[in-house]
């Protein structure tokens, strides 16, 4: 299969020029992808990340998986130190033109993100009935 992925700048360096001296800083998730006759599953950890917060598109055969997680503090406290310098999640993926974008199915559960794209019916496998004559 081609699906092949999409390594923009963002996610080379893990930083976006967001201002004139502003840098966003952009965590990859760490991306599953698996097939069958029947399509493929992109399966993205986003620890964090509700379905509000999440943003997953298709736009000309690019699948585009954007998430923000809460980090929640107590009342009155604030973060002197934090090991993530990130909040935002990213990742584009380019998609072969044999999937069927329109059907894409995303699920979201206990952090993992799950997205099915099913295979276009004429490019997956059938049996052909023989008949005996």
């Amino acid at each position: 299969m081609n699906t092949t992925q999409d390594v923009t700048r963002r996610e080379r360096t893990g930083a976006v020029q967001s201002g004139p001296h502003e840098q966003e800083f952009v965590l990859r998730p760490a991306v599953d992808i698996s097939e069958d006759a029947h399509g493929i599953t992109v399966m993205a950890d986003m620890p964090g990340v509700s379905k509000d917060r999440l943003n997953v598109q298709v736009d000309q055969n690019q699948l585009l998986i954007e998430g923000s997680m809460a980090i929640d503090l107590p009342t009155g406290m604030e973060a002197l130190y934090a090991d993530v310098r990130a909040t935002k999640y990213g990742a584009t993926f380019q998609l072969s033109a044999e999937l069927e974008t329109d059907r894409i199915e995303a699920n979201l559960v206990e952090g993992v993100l799950s997205v099915r794209i099913p295979r276009r019916a004429e490019f997956r496998p059938r049996r052909i009935e023989v008949q005996a004559g």
